[in-house]
């Protein structure tokens, strides 16, 4: 049988015997005169071998054809992840460095070429972004034309009455107003005052913080002698050099431990400062609602209105008390059920008011004008009348044309506005909507309170708190003084905090004057007005005034700021830019990311490696020798000696398979082998891995 098989096995192969397997290449063995024959190496695919005296060896696993491809893989070496990044990217230019890798002339140039316009583009970008980030703001103006709504004109009489619940404190302060301009300027205003008043030191009891005159350092005497004659003549009172002395009244705190002289330069300004601070003390003594209030009538004061050709009725109009400017009247305010349209642009097509000018039981004291004083405002903002308003002129009619403005603000990071003032750290104490005006005067109101004690009278006050009154704060006016100047120098920050409303509107007026009554006509005006409004008066022209308030035109601006630069302008210059130095597209973006991320990864892996190799490396402990032992090497040591085992098997046929064999042991370095015979002293034969 063994005569057959072999006879088979000749036939079926009959190449020439090969050496033994299981041998490394260039690796020598020597022979021994006892060593058997060696066996036919291991058969191809195919063929069949039949080993006697074992049993059938199972078959070895079919070994892959192609290397099988990870799902994620990573380049071995920043060069051969540059040369793919170069020969496969879409940007331009990026492929000449690879291309001229022969010259490296051209080499560096396109590398110095590259990284310059990538340098630029980047530039370009950082500008780009700069811009987007300041949030810069377009003014967009549009010009319309439809039916407007009326504003609303508040009118005010320019002084106040003479309250009968404080009849007699007024009194005493103007005759202790006459009293001190007698003293000080040797000037009698009234006949009998001389003979039937007391003199200065009587006052001192009855009322605080009295006028004084004040010296100041006189200049020196080469300026004295330098005067002209015509100043000279203006003193005409002897006693009084004017240019070396002011006219002020001294105001200290609680304690008396600080004071100062609140002084003015003229005489006259000095002289209504005074009263108008003694007066708010007196008006704070008013009782919240005083009917004397409303005794003052619509006819007392507007002899005649008219809107749109139709006579205005107490419907129109509402009534409110200034402490400076008296008894004013706001027309088509928003407690007017139905607001007033215009559709057509004329002075026959606005409100038109003839006034009463006439100051019989005003303060003479207290304002020095004539007159009446009007604001144009909004339905839903108070009525400043120091603030906006301005004067008409007794016998004269005062056309004023309107011209509506729009403007609307980008709040956020595109400008510095509010809404609805619900973000600004001050209360609101107007019942009206958010401007900046009323900010400001409710801050100034708030750090009055706070730092004084009590109201300013001009501006409204909250609940539970009291109007200044030197009878119950007897330090408001030094703490008053001080507070505005602060509050002028904006070291209080209410400049600061409120803020300018997003949306506004505002009307540009213009005013044209002309006299009225007429000579022509003034006679039969003036018949009619004595017998119509009792209107009797010896200098007729000087009581009365006319004026009229219209729409000019219909067209209205509006002003809007919208952003200038937007996110698609962004995304677009950032394309062109990108387009410019590199001709490329957003998925060279994307391939510029990749890049950057392949980059990152094989440096971690680099430094991950470094780290293993130094802490981890054998020999450093159980850990070491664990990782080492557990690691499949990928390449065999420098120097390996096969165990006996190994070499008796493969001198006794061929390697098993792959699959049924264990890998050698994983040492760094084998020392000789031992001799086949066991001796310790017999000659061993090393077996390089690398032979030649």
């Amino acid at each position: 049988m063994s005569s057959i098989k072999e006879n088979k096995l000749e036939e079926q192969d009959p190449r020439p015997l090969q050496p033994t397997a299981g041998l490394m290449e260039g690796n020598k063995l020597e022979e021994q005169d006892a060593s058997p024959p060696q066996p036919t190496p291991g058969l191809m695919k195919g063929d069949k071998r039949e080993e006697q005296g074992l049993g059938p060896e199972p078959a070895a696993p079919q070994q892959p054809t192609a290397e099988e491809e990870a799902l994620i893989e990573f380049h071995r070496s920043y060069r051969e992840l540059f040369e793919f990044f170069c020969n496969n990217t879409t940007i331009h230019g990026a492929i000449r460095l690879v291309c001229s890798q022969h010259n490296r002339m051209k080499t560096a140039f396109w590398a110095v070429l590259w990284l310059c316009t990538f340098g630029m583009m980047y530039w370009q970008f950082g500008l780009l972004f700069g811009e987007y980030f300041s949030y810069p703001v377009s003014l967009n103006i549009n010009l319309n034309s439809d039916k407007l709504v009326f504003p609303a004109v508040t009118i005010c009489t320019l002084n106040p009455y003479r309250y009968p619940e404080i009849k007699e404190e007024l009194e005493e302060l103007d005759r202790i107003t006459q009293q001190t301009l007698f003293d000080l300027y040797k000037y009698d205003s009234s006949p009998t005052l001389v003979a039937g008043s007391r003199g200065r030191r009587d006052l001192r009891g009855t009322l605080p913080h009295l006028l004084q005159r004040l010296r100041v350092p006189s200049p020196l005497h080469g300026a004295r002698q330098a005067r002209s004659v015509a100043s000279s003549v203006r003193d005409n009172n002897p006693q009084v050099d004017w240019k070396d002395w002011k006219i002020g009244f001294e105001l200290c705190n609680q304690n008396k431990s600080d004071c100062f002289y609140q002084t003015y330069s003229s005489g006259v300004d000095a002289v209504r400062e005074w009263y108008r601070f003694h007066y708010i003390n007196i008006l704070s003594r008013l009782p919240e609602t005083l009917p004397s209030l409303e005794e003052d009538t619509l006819g007392n004061f507007i002899f005649a209105c008219r809107f749109n050709q139709v006579s205005c009725n107490q419907a129109n109009y509402s009534h409110f008390h200034h402490p400076m400017y008296g008894n004013c009247y706001t027309f088509n305010d928003k407690n007017n059920s139905n607001l007033w349209m215009s559709s057509m642009p004329g002075v026959n097509n606005g409100l038109s008011l003839m006034l009463r000018t006439e100051q019989n039981d005003f303060i003479p004291l207290l304002s020095t004008v004539t007159g009446a004083r009007v604001m144009v405002h909004g339905q839903d903002e108070p009525a400043f009348m120091d603030d906006g308003g301005f004067n008409l002129r007794p016998g004269v009619e005062t056309s004023i044309s309107m011209r509506k403005e729009a403007l609307d603000r980008l709040g956020g990071d595109y400008g510095d506005c509010t809404k609805n003032g619900s973000d600004v750290p001050v209360k609101n104490l107007y019942p009206s909507k958010y401007t900046q005006q009323v900010c400001i005067h409710s801050c100034f109101q708030e750090n009055m309170i706070k730092e004084c004690g009590c109201a300013y009278i001009f501006y409204p006050r909250p609940q539970n708190i009291e109007y200044c009154d030197y009878r119950k704060h007897s330090s408001w006016g030094y703490c008053y003084y001080k507070l505005q100047a602060d509050f002028s120098s904006d070291h209080l920050g209410c400049f600061t905090k409120c803020r300018k409303p997003c949306s506004v509107t505002s009307y540009q007026l213009s005013a044209g004057y002309s006299r009225w009554p007429s000579v022509t006509s003034q006679e039969w005006v003036f018949e009619m007005l004595s017998r119509q409004n009792n209107y009797t008066i010896n200098n007729k022209r000087n009581g009365v005034a006319k004026v009229n308030i219209f729409f000019k035109e219909l067209n209205y601006k509006t002003n809007s700021e919208s952003p200038s630069v937007t996110m698609v302008t962004l995304l677009s210059n950032l394309g062109s830019q990108w387009s410019l130095w590199f001709g490329s597209s957003v998925l060279s973006v994307v391939e510029m990311a990749e890049l950057i991320f392949d980059l990152l990864v094989i440096t971690f892996f680099l430094l991950l490696r470094r780290f293993r190799s130094r802490y981890w490396s054998p020999g450093r402990g159980d850990r070491g020798a664990q990782e080492v032992a557990s690691t499949q090497a990928s390449s065999p040591p420098s120097h390996f000696c096969p165990h006996p085992t190994s070499l008796y098997l493969s001198q006794l046929g061929p390697a098993p398979s792959p699959a049924l064999t264990a890998p050698p042991p994983a040492y760094a370095t084998l020392g000789p082998c031992p001799s086949p015979g066991g001796s310790a002293g017999a000659s061993s034969t090393a077996y390089p891995l690398g032979g030649p």
